[in-house]
């Protein structure tokens, strides 16, 4: 199973990119293959003037179609995702999610935003062709904490969630590729051949 991990915060060093991160590593000890796609990296005029040939927008399309699980994360601002994120969604194909698990994770500085992840940022990724997405995990300043050293650590309690968030993920996941391995081949209609 692959996984994009698209991190959507316009910041370098962020608790969004954190709690991200905090899922890339629950993946990878769990024998995962994890790419990562932060958004900010993109070229700004690129995705400003949807330059679909720019080399870093072309790759970063490749990584969506390649992943088979998308999991996305953002900050809220003024209840909704980040314009960043916003940008580089609309320059997606408008199914480029199909047939893929979506987990989305946002970050804000009170719980006074959490319904952004579902009336902001669901509808899109359900327009985007997703075939399932997972329920969404918020996660506040206070739950994303600077530690004295300078880096964002997760508390137990997002931990927590992010453990099971996970879980979810590969059984969902994983379910439905054995289920798929022990069938036949889908056959198009065009080649279907009958005698009467």
């Amino acid at each position: 199973m692959s996984v994009l991990l698209i991190a959507g915060s316009p910041s370098d060093r962020s608790r969004t990119a954190a709690v991200l991160e905090a899922v890339g590593q629950r993946l990878e000890l769990r024998g995962q293959q994890v790419d990562r796609l932060r958004v900010r990296d993109l070229s700004p005029q690129a995705l400003l003037l949807a330059d679909f040939g720019h080399p870093t927008v072309s790759r970063a399309v490749g990584q969506v179609a390649r992943a088979e699980v998308i999991v996305v994360a953002t900050p809220v601002y003024k209840a909704a995702y980040s314009g960043v994120l916003k940008v580089f969604l609309d320059l997606l194909a408008q199914d480029a999610f199909k047939g893929k698990t979506v987990l989305p994770l946002a970050t804000g500085g009170s719980p006074h935003h959490m319904l952004a992840l579902d009336y902001a940022l669901r509808p899109v990724l359900q327009s985007l062709g997703a075939k399932q997405i997972l329920s969404g995990i918020y996660a506040t300043d206070a739950q994303v904490p600077l530690t004295p050293e300078g880096a964002y650590q997760v508390a137990p309690d997002i931990a927590a969630r992010l453990d099971e968030a996970v879980n979810t993920l590969l059984r969902d996941t994983l379910q439905v590729q054995q289920t798929n391995a022990g069938r036949f081949a889908d056959v198009p209609f065009s080649q279907v051949l009958c005698s009467v």
